[in-house]
């Protein structure tokens, strides 16, 4: 229930931040070209608090966190009654009679703000120091890319093409990049004796999937290997009930050799609600005894002990060398957070076109379920995991709304560039048509979402 609280402020701090910056994108270029604002509100439905500024603007925040919108003077506008009322000095600032530029830039202001708050934090980040771990490699899966290519487990990748990759994070985005150009990519590999090597990996034949592409290729991060030794056993679960002390050492599970606390944990979620025979060490001395392995709350559910691994000395040290940091000075770091923000939102557009032909699956369509656990996720992994997260959903924003569907911003300035073509604006009964069709699109993809959230949910 806390977690469930937990990731809902998450979201609709993330969420809140996120619609403000993209009105008062729409807000602030409407102001600079003269135009009368009549609104401001953050999230729709019944106001929760709301007040009018000596400037006229009535500012509200609605019960609905899921959005936003800035309300124009427009002629085009009628009132409960039917009519217009609009003053004549009133006239020259209404929206309707802005240029089509002006107009089109009144759009256009809310996404490039989404971009712009996104550079923003990225270049705080990256002058801050942004941690991740190295893209040091575990064994790669018999029959995979990698393991074809000659990767070996703890080799780390230093570059793609060229470019040089510091972190896990880094590396992602690069190889979804080079996946979607459908070539070979040469990897850059440092072997853990320091030597290094380039290897070319046939990109052509992988799922242009975020999760299936590493699949196939094998690649997965290097897990510091845990003695598996009982640390803390925790009171009524099965590691207790069947006997098991700090400090025995797991020898083998129903014969299987024990040579990690991830082997054995793996063996163990496989196999909830089962009995199995544990070979022990205890105080130096080999023994036996059985367990039935508990069951934890997971849909399917999974197996369950109930004891941490003992710290060993020199542990800490192995994960530290891992570790990994990009910290910049000011240009760089700006340098970076272009990049970083360019390759995202290039990205997202190419895998949208690949969802549209069909050759990145739709189930990467996140809805609020979603989005809200892992802004949850981030928020508890600390404030640069959090920011990091705001900043890419402020990119997919942006992306999402310059999409040209009627009802959203990048229709309207499809809308906008027609006209600036054709002399004239499109006729009334066009543009109606064309709400009616972005409105269709926008519930099915809203369908969607809802569904593949749901789904993630019962999975």
């Amino acid at each position: 229930m806390l977690e469930n609280l937990h990731s809902l402020g998450s979201f609709i701090v993330a969420i809140g931040v996120l619609v403000a910056f993209h009105e008062f994108g729409h807000f602030w270029v409407a102001r600079r070209f003269g135009i009368k604002v009549l609104k401001f509100s953050i999230g729709f439905g019944k106001p929760l608090l709301k007040r009018t500024a000596r400037d006229g603007v009535e500012y509200q925040l609605a019960m609905i966190p899921l959005g936003g919108y800035v309300k124009l003077l427009d002629e085009r506008e009628v009132d409960a009654d039917g009519q217009h009322h609009i003053a004549a000095a009133d006239l020259p600032h209404a929206f309707n009679r802005q240029p089509v530029w002006t107009r089109i830039a009144v759009f256009a202001a809310g996404p490039v703000f989404n971009f712009m708050l996104a550079l923003v934090f990225y270049w705080a980040l990256y002058m801050v120091g942004v941690p991740g771990m190295k893209p040091v490699i575990a064994a790669p899966a018999a029959g995979s890319l990698a393991a074809k290519a000659g990767f070996e487990a703890r080799d780390e990748i230093i570059a793609l093409d060229g470019r040089a990759v510091a972190t896990w994070s880094a590396l992602r985005g690069d190889l979804i990049d080079e996946a979607l150009s459908r070539g070979t990519t040469e990897f850059r590999i440092r072997k853990p004796d320091g030597s290094e090597r380039t290897v070319p990996v046939d990109l052509g034949a992988v799922r242009i999937d975020p999760v299936k592409l590493f699949e196939d290729l094998g690649l997965a991060p290097f897990d510091v290997p845990i003695a598996a030794v009982v640390g803390e056993v925790l009171p009524g679960e099965a590691a207790a009930r069947a006997g098991l002390q700090s400090g025995d050492r797991i020898v083998s599970i129903d014969g299987v050799a024990i040579t990690s606390f991830q082997q054995m944990r793996e063996i163990i979620l496989a196999r909830p609600g089962q009995i199995a025979k544990f070979a022990i060490e205890r105080g130096g001395a080999p023994m036996g005894l059985s367990a039935i392995i508990g069951s934890d709350s997971s849909k399917p559910p999974a197996g369950r002990m109930g004891f941490a691994p003992q710290r060993v000395a020199g542990d800490t040290d192995l994960w530290q060398d891992l570790r990994a940091e990009v910290r910049l000075g000011p240009l760089a770091a700006a340098a970076a957070a272009w990049h970083q923000t360019w390759q995202v939102a290039g990205l997202t557009v190419r895998l949208l076109g690949r969802m549209v032909i069909g050759e990145v699956s739709v189930k990467n369509v996140s809805g609020p379920i979603q989005i809200a656990q892992a802004a949850g996720y981030s928020a508890s992994a600390g404030l640069v995991a959090f920011v990091t997260f705001v900043a890419l959903v402020s990119i997919s924003i942006g992306v999402f709304n310059l999409l040209p569907i009627p009802m959203l911003d990048g229709g309207q300035i499809l809308f906008g560039l027609i006209e600036a073509v054709k002399g004239s604006p499109l006729s009334e009964r066009v543009q109606l048509a064309g709400q009616q069709v972005g409105l269709t699109l926008l519930l099915l993809l809203m369908g969607l979402a809802v569904y593949n959230d749901v789904a993630s949910v019962i999975g």
